[in-house]
Order: structure tokens, then sequence, then C-alpha cells
């Protein structure tokens, strides 16, 4: 009889005779009753290719049993297998799940990686200027749009049930790093958060502050790497020599690196300092002049310096590691120029790292990238010929000057180990999945902006922690390049485990007020507040200032009697004397860093400060105690009282700006609001301070630009009203724009003339934007940034209509740079046409006129989001 009838026919027998089941049957029971017994996260764990890791159990275990997780991990250790539990749990619970990241190019990351396991249906993607299936039931984003989903009060955070929050040690960013702990605070009590962090010295800490905001939180902390990593410097005798790899650290008879320094490294280096020493006419450096080795100058200059060794070059230094079998790799350059050099230095040294194969696929997966994202002119502009050709060579750029369709080909052909060798800024060490053999340090200091300063452990850790692919390599190579200063201590202090401490940069702004009493009285938003991680970690520091203040206090109290005078109140006299001089030496600073509306103003300021400066004086000159004959001694222990006081003010305000300090930054920016018409006070019948939104007040609420307060001044005062939209675009670049080095930049022309409508709209913007500075400061809250026209004359030839090429010739602004402040200022548009139409008619008008300004400013290149 066929199979498949017998198969019929016992189960018609099984059914109608009413036997007992088979062994086979009783098996298959038996297993499928065992498949429901076991947890989910065992569950999840049978659906991988892999056995997970212990600290990835314990943090499944934990979010299965209703907990808040936070896992502190290293690069590359597998912390997103938690998140991906999350999402598994998601799903069989119904309910939806977030996948917060701090920048786009994470989002769309993670948004391809989960449409392969979970399919285009059941995820989403909203990165601001990005939105596909939002209401899906796993939706990637950037933490910011969840931050405007939670004080708008979205729909689509119905059945949260779970939010991602990947490399939640962004928080302590200065100017990002708020938006987080926004996140933590106010996400419904129902939703479980799932915390991924590198490995910081204080987690402990982060984990109860967690604890106390969110409730039960399980801390996972793991610091082993899955593949070892290897500590190197690579030196160079001389233009004429091979460079050599010498390990940083001794290892053991068991081949197992150590923590101790490598004794050869240290005399290789010494030999090269006494060669280069020689090379240059001078003594060998003298150990005698401390650790480092200082040697006396040429000709008898008596001058002591370290003599400087030869620095590698860098086609030199990607030859030698492609020679010992360590490629693909990452060289970080603190420079997107030196990224860009060292491109064209391996070119030009004839270095080539792929075969023909290679660069067949190479050129088939740039073509299927570009085509039909952009037009030939937009890459012609960008320099599309020499990119590609580097690529097929095996060499890349990464860095934030370039497009985002640049840096996605670079990425997938590195990915795809096509590319070997990627010459990149520290951006790209921001958990992008661009794992390497070994990565490659130029040096260990970088440009801040200000000056060059030392990396820190952890910007160390973040790098160096791309070296090694899990499933590839079986150890991971980090390589410092041997550079003038370098010394081996230097790079063992920077390469310890737990690195560097994790810390709040939250502080409320103008925009954060308003949403806050949008949905909760006054006293419920101070509270909200005072839960910030910024307050937690104010609080357990504030206790080590008291005994300073007590200190002090005793201190003064002892100069107060010593000066103490029978003609009149000495201590008044002091204090005269002290406003006097903080007026002297700061009043004038101040007001010459103020932007006036007019010439009139400033002198009418300058006059009061000199009225001001002129009564204290005659008010010294008026002193009784002025008359004393022990004047000379009281003054002595007069100055010692100054002293102590300002250093008591100083101790007091650490210690106030630790006790209570945000929601006391909270009143501050509410008076100013309150002044300036977006709130409205309303004491409540017992007395207690409370206030409501007024109609600016509720345009406010919806603008999150960093200069939030200076465009609602601006919006409501009819700056922008009668600008057409291509000059409200050229304005408004002064509010997302920042050089790189410096600000308060001019364009090369202002659009019209120095007396069109954007001149005189870019001068009310500054008077603006000065008088908010000025009270900014008088209230001890930070000033906005300063606004940079800098970019002016593009913006509005961009939105004219004119090609990528026109609008970048002449400047120094590169692709990058160009897009992501149009993405930006693009932003800002659309902030104003939803915000706007609160004013009614005139907003209205505004509001049409910002929509079509961000439509001409979002085309070709800007409109490109790297989603396809």
């Amino acid at each position: 009889m066929p199979r498949h009838h017998q198969s019929s026919g016992r189960k018609a027998d099984a059914r109608n005779a009413s036997v007992e089941p088979s062994p086979a049957q009783r098996y298959a029971s038996f297993q499928k009753a065992k498949a429901h017994a076991k947890s989910a996260a065992a569950r999840f764990a049978a659906t991988l290719p892999f056995d997970i890791d212990d600290f990835q159990r314990e943090a499944n275990d934990a979010l299965e049993a209703g907990r808040n997780v936070l896992v502190a991990a290293p690069t590359g250790a597998g912390k997103t297998v938690v998140a991906d539990f999350a999402m598994y749990l998601a799903q069989e619970r119904n309910v939806k799940a977030f996948y917060t990241t701090p920048i786009k190019a994470l989002s769309n990351q993670k948004y391809h990686d989960l449409v392969a396991v979970y399919g285009p249906d059941k995820v989403g993607l909203l990165t601001g200027d990005t939105s596909i299936n939002s209401e899906a039931d796993i939706v990637v984003m950037t933490t910011e749009v969840l931050r405007n989903m939670l004080y708008e009060h979205s729909t689509t955070l119905t059945a949260l049930g779970y939010v991602i929050l990947d490399e939640v040690h962004y928080l302590a960013d200065r100017f990002r790093g708020p938006v987080w702990e926004e996140v933590i605070i106010h996400l419904p009590e129902s939703v479980r958060i799932i915390g991924l962090s590198a490995t910081v010295s204080n987690v402990e800490d982060f984990s109860q502050w967690i604890t106390s905001v969110r409730g039960e939180t399980t801390l996972v902390v793991s610091e082993r790497r899955p593949v070892p990593l290897e500590q190197h410097v690579l030196v160079q005798a001389d233009e004429h020599t091979e460079p050599e790899l010498i390990d940083l650290y001794r290892h053991d008879e068991h081949g197992e690196q150590t923590t101790k320094l490598n004794a050869a490294l240290i005399d290789r280096l010494d030999q090269l300092d006494r060669r280069a020493a020689r090379r240059r006419g001078e003594e060998r450096p003298s150990k005698r002049g401390g650790k480092h080795g200082h040697g006396r100058g040429a000709a008898g200059t008596g001058r002591e310096r370290t003599p400087e060794r030869y620095t590698p070059k860098r086609w030199a230094v990607v030859d030698e590691l492609n020679y010992l079998d360590m490629l693909p790799g990452i060289y970080f350059i603190f420079s997107r120029n030196g990224c860009d050099q060292a491109v064209e230095q391996c070119l030009n040294a004839g270095l080539e790292l792929t075969t023909e194969d290679e660069m067949r696929r190479i050129r088939r997966i740039i073509d299927e990238m570009v085509d039909g994202q952009m037009s030939q002119d937009d890459l012609k502009a960008l320099g599309f010929a020499k990119f590609r050709f580097a690529l097929e060579e095996g060499f890349a750029s990464h860095h934030a000057g370039m497009i985002a369709l640049f840096r996605q080909i670079v990425e997938r052909l590195f990915e795809e180990g096509l590319v070997k060798m990627v010459f990149a800024t520290e951006t790209l060490a921001l958990g992008i999945n661009m794992p390497a053999r070994c990565v490659v340090v130029e040096k260990l200091e970088k440009f801040d902006g200000t000056g060059h300063v030392q990396l820190t452990p952890g910007e160390f850790t973040q790098l160096t922690g791309r070296a090694g692919r899990r499933g590839i390599d079986t150890i991971g190579h980090a390589i410092v390049v041997d550079h003038r200063g370098f010394l081996p201590a230097t790079a063992a202090a920077l390469s310890s485990k737990r690195v560097y401490p994790l810390h709040s940069s939250f502080r409320p702004t103008f925009n954060m007020a308003v949403n806050l009493l949008n949905s909760s009285d006054y006293e419920t938003s101070r509270i909200t507040l005072d839960h910030s991680f910024a307050q937690w970690e104010a609080n357990e520091s504030a206790w080590q200032l008291e005994s300073q203040i007590d200190t002090l206090e005793k201190a003064i109290a002892g100069y107060e009697e010593a000066f103490a005078c029978d003609h009149g109140d000495f201590r008044g006299l002091m204090r005269i004397r002290m406003q006097l001089s903080d007026l002297e030496k700061a009043g004038r600073r101040k007001l010459k860093q103020t932007v006036f509306r007019s010439d009139k103003d400033r002198s009418r300021a300058f006059k009061e400060l000199d009225a001001r400066i002129a009564d204290l004086k005659k008010a010294d000159r008026d002193h009784p105690c002025r008359d004393c004959p022990d004047l000379q001694q009281h003054l002595k222990w007069g100055h010692r009282w100054m002293r102590e006081m300002r250093e008591l003010e100083r101790v007091r305000e650490r210690y106030d700006s630790r006790t209570g300090s945000v929601s006391r930054q909270f009143d501050r920016i509410c008076d100013i609001l309150e002044r300036l018409g977006y709130l409205e006070r309303h004491d409540d019948a017992d007395g207690r301070r409370d206030y409501r939104l007024t109609e600016h007040g509720q345009l406010l609420r919806r603008l999150y630009s960093e200069q939030d307060l200076v465009l609602a001044q601006a919006i409501c005062a009819g700056t922008l009203d009668m600008l057409p939209a291509q000059c409200l675009a050229s304005v408004l670049s002064s509010l997302v724009y920042e050089a790189r080095r410096g600000g308060g930049g001019e364009p090369r022309y202002y659009p019209g003339g120095s007396q069109g409508p954007v001149a005189w709209a870019a001068q009310e913007l500054r008077g603006i934007h000065g008088a908010i500075r000025i009270q900014c400061e008088d209230d001890g809250l930070e000033a906005p940034p300063q606004l940079d026209f800098g970019i002016a004359d593009i913006m509005y030839e961009w939105a004219d209509g004119r090609d990528l090429a026109d609008v970048l010739r002449g400047t120094e602004l590169t692709g990058g740079d160009f897009v992501r402040n149009a993405k930006r200022l693009a932003d800002v548009l659309q902030q104003i046409a939803t915000a706007a139409p609160m004013l009614g008619a005139k907003g209205e008008a505004l509001a049409r006129t910002a929509h079509e300004a961000a439509d001409l400013v979002n085309r070709g290149v800007v409109s490109y989001s790297g989603v396809d």
C-alpha cells in the first residue's frame, strides 16, 4: 500500500477504534509539550546559529522576567543579541518594540538587518527625514524621534512594550546626550528598557539611576572580548628600511599577552632615538634627563629636547600590514583631509590590494547602489570617478565630509571583504558594523576644535574595539604608529578595560520646559527633572563640598572679627570694592561680546555701566571706614576676607549647582519664558506656583532646534513673514550651520545685496539672538550658540535651483557637510510648517512658505536617504 494511504488508515483507525497512540505519536507529543515548557529565552537561543554567552543568557532571562536590562560589554561582544531577544519577546507577547540609535546611519543599517529577519511588513523606520511603515510592530528610529513622540503623546506609542537604547553611553554627549535622559524619564511605566553600553567605569551608578527612575533593573557587565586583542606599535628606522611591528606588551611562557610593557619595544625605541640623534649630529640622549630621555641640542646650544624618530609613511604602514596578512583594516586619522590624502598616497605609491575578480565585484556593487540615486552632474561634482577608482584598488575614506551614499558604499564593500583598508575619522567607531582584522591609530592625540588633546581611554577603546572579526579571526590587532612624542606607557594607559566614566550632559531647554508644562503642572515638572541622571550624580557628590563651606565660613568669620571697625561697616566697604572690581574687569568684556540692535543701544549700555562704576567709586570714597586710623591693618585682613569670600561663593555655587540644580535651571527658564510671553503664571488656590502655555508657548513646544527660542522669537516678531522661500532658507541656515573652525561667520555675499531682505532679516535675527543671550547670562543660564551665516549664500543658490557643482564651486564645504546642513535646515523648515499655524492666518502664510522652502532644499542629493 502507498505510504500516504497507510498513514491515513492508521489515523482513521486510531480515531475510530479509540486505540492508544503509537510510541512515535507519544514521543512527538512529549517533544511538543517540552518545547512549550521552555522559556522564551531558551526558544530564542535555539533559533541562533551559535551558542549564546553567559552574559547574554543572564540579560535575556532578566528581560523575560519583566525587568529593565542594562548591558555593558566591549564592541563586538554581542550586545545586540539581547536587543534581538527583546524584539523576539515583543513578537511573542504581541506588543511593539522600538530600536533607537544615536545616528541615522545606524538606524538605516539596523532597519535593513531587521527587515531581513522579520520582513518589510513588520519593520518600520523613522529618522526625521525618512518615514517607512511607522506603525509597524518593530520600528527603528533615532532617539530624537522617540523623544518628540513622547512630548506629542503620539498614537504610535500605543502597545509599546520594549525600547532598545543602543549606544546609551552617548548620553554623555554635550549636544545630543540629554535626549537619552528625556526618553528614559518620560517613557510609560509599562515599557521595559534595554540599554546597550560600552564598558564604562561607573556603570553601577548609571544602573542605580535607571532603577530609581524605571524600577527594577538588572545590570549585566562583560569585559571579555569574543576575539582577543593584541596591542602593537609600528616603528621604522628611516625611509630606506622596512617598518617593524613590535608587541606593546610582554608575552608569558604560554604565549599569552601580559600587562607588562615589552622590554624589546623600549630598547628598540631607545636605539631609534640614538640613531635619530646621530642623524642630526646630536649627542646620545641622556637617560638622566628623565624617563623619556632628553639629549643636548646641537652646536652647543644647551637646549635639551628629545630627538625625533622617523614617522612611518601611511602607504608603508598599509604595505607592511598587507605583507603580514593583517588586512582588512581600519586606519584612524583624526582629520578628514588626512583620510583623503592617505588614499591618494597609497594610490601614488602603486599599492593594489584587490584581485581582478574583486575589482569586477566592486564595480557591480557600486553600479547597483548608485544607479538612479543621483544625476551624473552631481556625481561628477562629488568626485565620483576618483572615489570609484580608489575603491577598485581596495582603498577608501570614511568621514562626515562624505555624502551618505558614498559612506554606505564603503561600508557595504568593507563588510563583504572587498575594500581592504579604510582611512577613517573617529565617527566610524560609533557603532557601525564594520569589524576588521586590524585597527591602526595614527596618533594618540587629536584636534578637538580648540587645540590638540590626548585621546581618552574611552575613545581609544572605542577605536580599537573594531579589531577582530567574530567567527573569522582568532586574534584582533590594535596598532599604534610611532609618532612624535609617543611613549609606550601612554598607549598602555589607554588600553585598560573599564576605561572611562559616564557623566550626564543633561540640562533643561526652553522647548523641554514648555513640553513638560503642557502635560504636567509646575511642581510635577520640577520633580520630573529632579529624576534626571544629572541631578542623581549631583546629589551623590554634593556632600563633599559641605565641609569646604563650613571651613571657609569659619575663616571668614575670623577675618570679620579681625577687621571690625568703630567707624562703620568695614564688611560693607569690602563688598563695594568686590562689586567695583567685578564691574571693571568683566562688565566691559561682557558688553563687547553683546550684539545690540543699534549703535544707540550699545552707547546707552556702556553709559549705564560707566554710571554704575562711578556710583561705586563715590560710595568707596565716602565710606566712613576710610577715616579709620587703622585702615591699612583692616585692609590687610579685608583682602584675605575678599579672597576667601570669592572662594566661598565659588564653592557655594558648585554646591548649589549640585543640589536641586536642574530644577533651579528650569525655574530660570520659566522666568524668561514668562517675561517673553510664552508662559502665563496661574498660582493655584493654595498659592503654589503654576503656569499655562500661551499661544506662543504652543508654538515653541513644536520647535526642536538648538536655537529653539531664537527661532520662536523670530516667528512671533514677524521677522520671517515677508521672506520668499529661497530667502527664508538662506536666513535660517544660520540656525543649523556650525563651521568646523569657529563660528559667527559671514557669507561671501548676501543674496539681494547688503540692503536686501536676507541681510535685513539676518540683522534682525542677530538682535533677537543678542537679547536672548543677555537674558540667559543675567539669569545664569548657558547662552544659545552663536549664529553663523557662513552658508547663507550657498543655501540660497541651492534653494534657487542651482546644481551641486555650482553651489560648491569656490567654497571649502564638502558634499557631505553640505548635505548634512541642508537636511538639518529642511527639518527646521518642516518644524515651522507644523508650528506656525498656531499663530492664525499670519502663521499659516509663513507655514506655506516654510513648506515650499523645505521642498526646495530637500531635493537631489539632499533628498537621498540611503534606505532604498
